[in-house]
């Protein structure tokens, strides 16, 4: 049931609708309907003078973060939106309204139990950006660096959390009665949105997001991550670099700099691919005002990134389910892809492979061999979204993030360079990210963590052997294997020795190899060695 403040929330929601003119939106929401009448009856101010984008981004901003949020998301999709439109939303990214200094001052004043200017050597009170969540100040520190000082807006936490609960009644309601809301799952939904912004409000969170992907990326020719200084951080106060770069969205700049923007998007492309797959986080609020560009040297243009309150994880099986799909995909095995779906689950048991397949081949086929420009995704993820419904496929909350992350890629690359081949970009990434999962080098991996696991068993075999042997020998075990009892413990007791024979010869094996390559011996067979005895170590686990 529905609080009185949610209530009100959703009330105050259309009564911004209407207040903009925006009625159409109010008429074509159903769970709104009911309640229209009321701002109809009221009065209220319906200017349609203004443009439509302009009144759509005032409105998003008056509703607070989570609507900004929004319309950041859909900004960067200029094929979807009319370029009036699109020009209006990108200025949610970083030109939202400020909130006035002597608050952001009084924040900081606390944060640190001193006044600002004991703290800064300068502090500039004109804000350099707005944000939904946060405001930032530029400020020398009396070390000499120049530094960027982010402070969350007053009141945040709780306008969030009003406008979370609206999200959930809504959710909750297309749960019970929408015909796609057991499949879509819309509460999980929300519930990945609401811990997602709620750990946004942490700036501590976000400088450790911060540093990470920093040493992620230490040394890295393609992208540049800020230092933060950690003295001066707290949960409300963030202090980091500054970073001095052209904004990704300033073409003419880019242009007149001579930035090769093929490079660039190649670029951009392989940074996303080795966040999600070779580091397992990535960078998922990366719009155009959090990207910069430094063009130094305009032949090898780097990207300089912000803003990390939200990054992504994949579970190691949701990362390895990704990878072999997008490889599939690649390849155009779209049977492979079909099988994938089936196996981890996400269609029903008795489904059609063939069927699935076809259904599968049919969307993604035509759009091969094209360059960005030529290419939808968000039309392509249309076409997905209709064979999800045919075949029952669940939609899986923990991909969201990935799935934005994704399309503020395509719309950075199509504004960077449309002719880009995504595939042919992305394709040996992936395929270098598999063979560390499962080709020689994960093996490697894998007898390097169980070396310790084989060294105890060699020194515990004698004594095991000894002390079962001793048992047998005084009549303490009785192979009367009648018992169902003593018959699974007979058959534990096989299967252990089994196990131990097994990994005494695989630690054998390994022994031989690596003293054979010490020694001197032929690599080949040094290498043999190991190779067999990784096998037979694979093979002996229960």
């Amino acid at each position: 049931m529905a609080s009185r403040r949610t209530i009100f929330r959703i009330l105050a929601i259309q009564r911004v609708l209407v207040k903009y003119g925006l009625d159409d939106i109010i008429r074509q929401t159903h769970l709104l309907r009911p309640l229209r009448f009321l701002f109809y009856l009221a009065p209220r101010r319906r200017d349609r003078s203004a443009p439509l984008g302009e009144r759509l981004r005032l409105a998003l901003e008056e509703l607070g973060p989570i609507f900004v949020k929004f319309g950041q998301a859909i900004s960067t999709r200029r094929d979807l939106l009319p370029p009036d439109i699109a020009d209006e939303l990108a200025k949610l990214q970083d030109a939202v309204p400020p909130f006035p200094t002597d608050q952001a001052i009084a924040i900081i004043d606390e944060a640190y139990a001193e006044p600002v200017d004991e703290v800064f050597e300068r502090f500039d009170r004109e804000p350099l950006a707005a944000a939904s969540i946060a405001q930032v100040h530029t400020a020398k520190l009396k070390t000499g660096h120049e530094v960027i000082v982010k402070v969350l807006r007053p009141g945040v936490e709780e306008q969030i959390e009003n406008d979370l609960a609206v999200l959930r009644v809504i959710a909750g309601l297309a749960d019970r009665y929408w015909e796609h809301g057991k499949r879509l799952r819309p509460l999980e939904v929300v519930d990945e949105y609401a811990h997602t912004i709620i750990d946004e409000l942490d700036l501590m969170r976000e400088a450790g997001n911060t540093a990470q992907l920093k040493r992620n990326f230490q040394g890295s020719d393609m992208l540049y991550v800020p230092d933060v200084f950690w003295d001066y951080c707290r949960p409300e106060v963030l202090v980091q670099e500054r970073i001095y770069g052209t904004p990704i969205g300033d073409m003419e700049t880019l242009q007149a700099a001579g930035t090769d923007f093929q490079v660039l998007a190649e670029n951009g492309v392989e940074i996303f691919f080795t966040q999600v797959f070779r580091h397992n986080f990535f960078h998922a609020d990366m719009h155009p005002g959090n990207i910069f560009v430094i063009t130094t040297d305009p032949g090898r243009p780097k990207y300089a990134a912000v803003d990390f309150g939200i990054v992504g994880t994949l579970s190691p099986e949701d990362q390895r389910y990704l990878a072999e799909n997008f490889l599939a995909f690649f390849d155009r095995d779209y049977y492979r892809i079909a099988k994938l779906h089936l196996d981890s689950g996400w269609v029903p048991e008795g489904t059609r492979i063939d069927q699935l397949e076809t259904a599968i081949r049919t969307v993604c086929e035509p759009i091969f061999n094209k360059p960005l420009a030529e290419i939808s995704f968000a039309q392509l993820l249309m076409r997905l979204f209709r064979v999800a419904q045919r075949f029952d496929v669940e939609i899986q909350p923990q991909m969201i993030l990935l799935h934005k992350t994704l399309f503020n890629i395509e719309g950075l690359g199509r504004q960077l360079y449309p002719q880009l081949d995504l595939w042919k970009t992305a394709h040996p990434v992936l395929k270098r990210w598999m063979d560390e999962q499962v080709g020689a080098r994960a093996m490697l991996k894998d007898l390097r963590e169980n070396l310790p696991q084989l060294r105890d068993a060699m020194r515990e075999l004698p004594a095991i052997v000894n002390h079962l042997g001793q048992q047998v020998a005084d009549g303490r075990i009785n192979f009367n294997l009648q018992s169902p009892e003593l018959r699974r413990i007979n058959e534990q007791l096989i299967e252990q020795r089994r196990q131990r024979y097994w990994l005494a010869a695989a630690a054998t094996a390994i022994v031989s190899g690596a003293l054979a390559m010490t020694l001197g011996a032929s690599p080949p067979i040094g290498w043999s060695l190991l190779a067999i005895g990784a096998v037979t170590a694979y093979l002996a686990r229960p």
